[in-house]
C-alpha cells in the first residue's frame, strides 16, 4: 500500500485533559435555531498571502455544514475579492479574530463555540492552549512543523506525513486526510464520465499558483511556457493582467479553477494545497514552490514520480522539463495515473469524524 494512503491517527504523548469550563453548543446570535455543534475555523487569507489556508477549510466547513453543524470562520480576508467569494457564495460567516490568545479564547466563548480548528502559520504559539484552558477542544492543521502549537487533535494532510515523526499529540497523517472542496469533487466526476484528457492535438495547459498568486509568479512562468518553442494553449490565472504570447489566455483568479484543472493535459503550479486537487483530479502536474513549506512537499512528490520536478526558478532547465512534457503525451500523462489513487476524495468525513467525536466525547 502506497504511503500516501496514510495509516490513521498516530497517537504521540498526551497532551492532558481540558481544564476550565466546557463551553456547551449553542446557535450563537445570527443562525437562528440550530441543535448541532458549532465550529469555528480560524484562518485568514489575502493577496500577499495566499488563499490556501481559508480553501482547506472551506473543504472542510462543506463536510462540517452536511452533517448539521453550524460553522463561523474567524479572521480576515484582504484584498482578495476571489478569496472573500469562496465564503460568500457558500454562505459562509466570517468574523474578526483578535491576535492574542487570550481575547481570542474569550471571543471564541462570546460565540460558544464547541471546537476550533486552527489553520495558520502565524497564530501566537500559546494559542491553541489557551482555547484549550477555555474548554475548547482544537484541532490544528500543519505543514509538517507544528510551530510550537499546542492542541487535542493534529492534521497534516500532505504526502508521507504519515511516515514523518511527530513531536507530540493526536495526529491525522498523510493524504488519507486531504481535505477537498464540493467543487473539485463534482469535477473529478465529470472528468471520470469524460474520460480522461491526454492524446494527440495541442497540449491543454493550465498555470496557476494558488487562488492569489500571491508570489507574483504566473507571469515568469508563462514566459517559460513559451520560451519552450513547442506548441500548446494556455489558460494562466494572475489577480494583475499581463501581456503574454501567442496561445496564452491571462484571466483573474476564478471559481471555475476546479473544471479547468479537470480539462487541462497538463498544470504548471506550486506543491500547495492545489495539488491535492490536482492529484484527486488525476490531472498530469509540472511543479515548482513558492514558499519554503512547500519544498518538504515538492520534494515527496517529485521523489515518487507523481509530478514532475521544474525547480524553483523558470530558467533553461524547468524550460527544458517543460518542452519535455509538452511534446510527449505519453510522459504527461504516466506522472497523471501514479498520482490518481493517491487521494481518494474522502479525507475531509474522515477529520470531521474525528473532530465531531473529539467534541462529543470531550471531558
Amino acid at each position: 500500500m502506497s504511503g500516501a494512503r496514510g495509516t490513521g491517527p498516530r497517537v504521540g504523548p498526551h497532551i492532558g485533559p481540558h481544564t476550565g469550563p466546557r463551553v456547551g453548543s449553542h446557535t450563537g446570535p445570527h443562525t437562528g435555531p440550530h441543535t448541532g455543534p458549532r465550529v469555528g475555523l480560524r484562518c485568514d487569507a489575502g493577496a500577499g498571502s495566499g488563499a490556501g489556508h481559508l480553501v482547506r477549510c472551506v473543504a472542510l466547513a462543506e463536510e462540517l455544514r452536511s452533517r448539521g453543524a453550524d460553522v463561523l470562520f474567524l479572521g480576515s480576508v484582504r484584498d482578495s475579492p476571489w478569496a472573500l467569494s469562496q465564503l460568500e457564495t457558500r454562505g459562509l460567516p466570517l468574523a474578526p479574530a483578535p491576535e492574542p490568545p487570550a481575547e481570542l479564547a474569550a471571543e471564541a466563548r462570546a460565540h460558544r463555540l464547541d471546537a476550533v480548528v486552527l489553520d495558520s502559520y502565524h497564530l501566537p504559539p500559546r494559542t491553541g492552549a489557551e482555547l484549550r484552558r477555555a474548554g475548547l477542544p482544537v484541532l490544528a492543521v500543519v505543514d509538517g512543523d507544528p510551530l510550537g502549537q499546542r492542541a487535542d487533535l493534529y492534521l497534516d494532510q500532505n504526502l508521507g506525513a504519515e511516515r514523518r515523526p511527530f513531536p507530540y499529540g493526536l495526529v491525522l497523517a498523510g493524504a488519507r486526510y486531504v481535505l477537498l472542496r464540493d467543487s473539485v469533487r463534482r469535477a473529478r466526476r465529470r472528468r471520470d464520465r469524460a474520460g480522461r484528457s491526454g492524446g494527440g492535438g495541442v497540449p491543454r495547459v493550465l498555470c496557476f499558483f494558488g487562488g492569489t498568486d500571491a508570489a507574483g509568479v504566473a507571469p515568469a512562468w508563462a514566459r517559460a511556457l513559451g520560451a519552450t518553442g513547442v506548441p500548446f494553449a494556455a489558460t494562466v490565472v494572475s489577480p494583475a493582467p499581463f501581456a503574454a504570447g501567442a496561445g496564452i489566455e491571462v484571466v483573474p483568479p476564478t471559481d471555475r479553477l476546479p473544471e479547468l484543472m479537470a480539462a487541462a493535459d497538463l498544470v504548471v503550479t506550486a506543491a500547495g494545497s492545489a495539488v491535492w486537487e490536482l492529484l484527486h483530479l488525476g490531472v498530469p502536474a509540472a511543479l515548482s514552490w513558492v514558499a519554503d513549506n512547500q519544498r518538504i512537499g515538492y520534494d515527496e512528490l517529485v521523489g515518487r514520480g507523481v509530478a514532475a520536478g521544474l525547480g524553483r526558478d523558470p530558467g533553461p532547465r524547468a524550460v527544458a522539463v517543460l518542452a519535455w512534457l509538452l511534446s510527449d503525451p505519453a510522459a504527461r500523462e504516466e506522472h497523471g495515473r501514479r498520482g490518481a489513487g493517491l487521494v481518494d476524495g474522502r479525507g475531509r468525513e474522515r477529520v470531521a469524524d474525528a473532530l465531531l467525536a473529539m467534541i462529543e466525547h470531550r471531558p
